[in-house]
């Protein structure tokens, strides 16, 4: 049975340096640090890389976090994938569980995230999830 978690979280993105030998045209780097709240009360560490256009509005990031903490109660670690584009301001995003990644009491966890930013830049989280057993 598919389960649904929602709630607010914040975001850190820190700049991290070009790698050593990084051309110009490079992908930017940014660590990520956040804290969810609601039914996933949970941090999360992870990188990003991102590259914008010359077209305005246009760009891509691919991300991975490792997410530390409890969902519905239920304590663990798992990894989220994610893979972004902006097609002249059109956004497309797909977070999805990293399969396998899930320990403790949420090993086996498998489901997808969607993120909305509202005005004021307020971050919320809408989790669909499964986990073996119904759990």
């Amino acid at each position: 049975m598919t389960k649904r978690a929602n709630g607010p979280f914040d975001v850190k993105l820190t700049p991290m340096a070009p790698e050593a030998g990084a051309v110009d045209a490079a992908p930017g780097r940014m660590m990520l640090d956040k804290r969810f709240h609601g039914a996933l009360e949970a941090t999360s560490q992870g990188q990003m890389l991102a590259v914008r256009t010359s077209v305005e509005g246009s760009a891509g990031y691919v991300a991975m976090e490792r997410v530390s903490g409890t969902l519905d109660g239920r304590s663990g670690t798992f990894a989220l994938q994610h893979s972004g584009t902006m097609t002249r301001g059109a956004p497309q995003l797909v977070i999805t569980v990293v399969p396998d990644s899930g320990t403790g009491e949420l090993t086996g966890l498998a489901g997808s995230m969607t993120i909305d930013i509202a005005p004021g830049v307020k971050h919320s989280y809408d989790f669909q999830y499964t986990l073996p057993d119904g759990r």
